[in-house]
């Protein structure tokens, strides 16, 4: 079956790399806003008995999801054999619950709304807290990536002499594991409580490790605050300026520029959302998975 990749905008350079690897074509698609707001797209290319792969990284989603609904409605209805969605950052799954009265799931309504439009959907760790499998929110063949290894390949090749640093015991199962596969010491910041507002955190081991250079691994770097503080730690601690590692670029308002300016050395995030700091690569293995994924449609 021949493959056709379709970029939706902003996401054009993964999916040239993808197609690359995927030895596929990319698609030309034409995607504008009427003078009244609503969303117009065209196909350009042809796609019929083609699968079509639409790459979406869906940061900020409430723009893209009508051209993708659109975009993925016109290929069927050009003789597309499937769509299948490429959205390496996927929103809506914090809300897996009702918090408070009144509120609705909007992670398994969000989760209805694409596996109505799509085949399928890959997606980079994305945020399974209460939720055990994608499955239980979206009712297609679906496949989570790790970019786990990739961020362990990443250390070993460009950082002489590491440490790996959890902010808090909750990060210590993951950060343990890009530690091992990275073959690098890892240490979880630990804290003391003297009192309801006095928390005062220290770092184990720190004189073994003063002269290696300390690595703070996240998956999602939002507002930046675990890891600014993280880093105001290792400085008291004395340790040498860290570099930030995180899956997900959603840098919020000044996060970015907060966390450059809180004396990191570097900044590197995977190129699941389009950023300045990306650095790791994940497209080869997102157009393995996306391929293998196919043969289940």
């Amino acid at each position: 079956m021949k493959t056709i990749l379709f970029s939706l905008p902003g996401n054009e350079e993964l999916t040239e790399l993808m197609a690359t690897k995927m030895d596929a074509e990319v698609g030309k698609a034409t995607l504008r806003k009427f003078p009244d707001g609503e969303s117009y797209t065209r196909i350009l290319s042809d796609v019929k008995d083609k699968c079509v792969v639409l790459v979406c990284t869906l940061h900020e989603p409430d723009e893209k999801l009508l051209p993708l609904y659109f975009l993925s409605h016109t290929a069927k209805s050009l003789g597309a054999m499937c769509t299948c969605l490429v959205a390496p950052y996927l929103a809506y799954m914090r809300q897996d619950k009702v918090f408070n009265e009144g509120e609705g799931v909007t992670s398994g309504f969000f989760g209805k709304l694409i596996s109505g439009f799509a085949d399928s959907i890959t997606t980079v760790d994305p945020h399974l807290h209460r939720i055990s499998s994608l499955g239980e929110v979206y009712q297609i063949p679906n496949k989570v990536i790790h970019a786990a290894d990739a961020i362990s390949e990443w250390i070993k090749e460009n950082i002489e002499n590491p440490v790996l640093i959890g902010p808090d015991s909750e990060s210590e199962q993951w950060v343990s594991e890009v530690a091992k596969n990275a073959g690098a010491p890892f240490i979880v910041l630990q804290k003391v409580r003297h009192g309801d507002r006095d928390v005062e955190v220290s770092v184990p081991d720190v004189d073994k490790y003063k002269d290696a250079t300390p690595i703070l691994v996240d998956d999602i770097v939002s507002t930046a605050r675990t890891m600014i503080e993280t880093v105001q730690h290792l400085k008291k601690a004395g340790m040498k300026p860290p570099i930030c590692v995180g899956i997900h670029a959603v840098f919020s308002g000044n996060a970015y520029q907060d966390l450059l300016d809180s004396g990191v050395e570097k900044i590197v995030t995977c190129n699941t959302i389009p950023h300045p700091s990306n650095g790791i690569d994940l497209s080869d293995i997102l157009a393995k998975e996306v391929k293998k994924l196919m043969h289940h449609i």
